[in-house]
């Protein structure tokens, strides 16, 4: 599949990820999103604070802010955390959740082996 097809398909899945959080009565804000290699590095290249392959810079990952019930929820064991996170990975095959690598609100796609 070419990198462009999958960016679609992570973009889609992200929509759906963020109907099923208002479903919930969850709210979320903008968090990382694209990082650009300008600023950020070339896949393989670690510049500031992402890393050398993080998949946000080729378009396949983002991260939110949650709130439940206006409370902004820092804690990643929280439970709508883990709920949010088993719905993304159900998505699609290429689906991580960050929070099976301690970083909760970061939801991405698998690519080249970087999640």
């Amino acid at each position: 599949m070419r990198l462009s097809e999958k960016q679609q398909i992570f973009t889609a899945c992200i929509g759906k990820l963020i109907l099923f959080a208002s479903s919930k009565e969850y709210g979320l804000t903008q968090g990382d999103g694209y990082r650009d290699p300008r600023v950020f590095g070339e896949m393989g290249e670690k510049r500031s604070y992402a890393s050398k392959n993080s998949v946000h810079k080729i378009r396949l990952a983002h991260d939110f802010n949650l709130f439940v019930k206006g409370e902004f929820i820092s804690d990643g064991g929280h439970p709508a955390w883990l709920e949010l996170g088993e719905h993304w990975e159900c998505l699609h095959k290429d689906a991580r959740w960050g929070g099976r690598f301690d970083d909760a609100n970061h939801f991405s796609f698998e690519h080249w082996g970087c999640k």
